[in-house]
């Protein structure tokens, strides 16, 4: 059975979908990578707050799904918008690599040494806000690009640090460039590898759970959940993180208004993923 399987070009996208078409050859299948530029790879000098969120690095590749162009899709769960397309279904996830988000300076060893009005890159509101929680005298700037970019970037002195996700830098091999892993709580699914397809599509379904980490989509639930409680979209700085216990699901998350302001953060503890992700943004709504 041959697949077409529907990816962003950037160096991570392909390590990504790499993997995830070795998992499926492994069970016999015949993969082959369709690649697709998206809105949010061609816009790169303005932060993706103010072009529209998220869904810019899904949106062309979702409909390539629609059209028949590609079978199924693999995406870094953070990028996935709360609400997808009719028709789609993304319930298939991959184990989650290192959550947390990791700050990477060539001058201080760690967040707390930066000294005031130094300048930390991130094009993310939820690490600004975060950022802004322990460090207020200092100047966030936006940053964009992939991961090699921004490295570049930072090499060239426009920044005394930047942050990143440790997943992409792991995954690349490249978790030398690390100085410092940070207590920020992460997006809604990062780290996680997630595969989009046509639910209508039940033989495919059927392939593709084969490969579905089941603590992974357990955490999945709740995050998402809660993202799709708050109406997420990067307009609003929020983070959540679900992990399991020994008794059920913890889920650890924050929102906050732009500025910094109004900052909210709840752990809470059950045991069915949408229904504790959805009390927890409703207790910090």
């Amino acid at each position: 059975m041959k697949l077409r399987l529907g990816t962003r070009k950037s160096k991570l996208a392909l390590w990504q979908s790499e993997f995830v078409k070795s998992k499926l050859e492994s069970l016999g299948l015949e993969i082959e990578l369709v690649l697709i530029t998206t809105t949010g790879d061609k816009i790169l000098d303005v932060p993706l707050a103010n072009i529209g969120g998220k869904g810019l690095f899904v949106k062309e590749i979702e409909n390539a799904l629609l059209e028949g162009e590609i079978d199924f899709a693999v995406h870094s769960l953070k990028d996935v918008p709360a609400v997808i397309p009719d028709g789609l279904i993304v319930d298939v996830f991959l184990e989650r690599e290192d959550p947390r988000d990791a700050f990477i300076s060539k001058a201080y060893k760690s967040l707390k040494d930066i000294p005031p009005n130094a300048k930390v890159g991130t094009s993310s509101i939820r690490r600004k806000v975060q950022l802004l929680q322990r460090k207020k005298d200092i100047v966030i700037e936006d940053l964009r690009g992939n991961v090699d970019t921004r490295l570049r970037k930072l090499e060239e002195g426009l920044y005394e640090g930047i942050i990143l996700a440790s997943a992409g830098l792991k995954r690349l091999g490249m978790n030398q460039a690390i100085t410092e892993y940070l207590d920020f709580i992460p997006a809604v699914g990062q780290g996680i590898i997630a595969i989009e397809y046509k639910a209508s599509n039940k033989e495919l379904s059927n392939i593709l759970k084969k490969i579905n980490h089941e603590p992974t989509y357990i955490c999945a639930l709740a995050e998402r959940s809660f993202l799709e409680t708050v109406e997420g979209s990067c307009q609003i700085p929020m983070g959540a993180y679900a992990t399991l216990t020994k008794d059920g699901i913890k889920i650890r998350g924050f929102i906050a208004k732009e500025d910094g302001t109004n900052y909210r953060e709840l752990t809470l503890e059950g045991k069915d993923p949408i229904t504790l992700g959805k009390d927890l943004a409703k207790n910090l709504l």
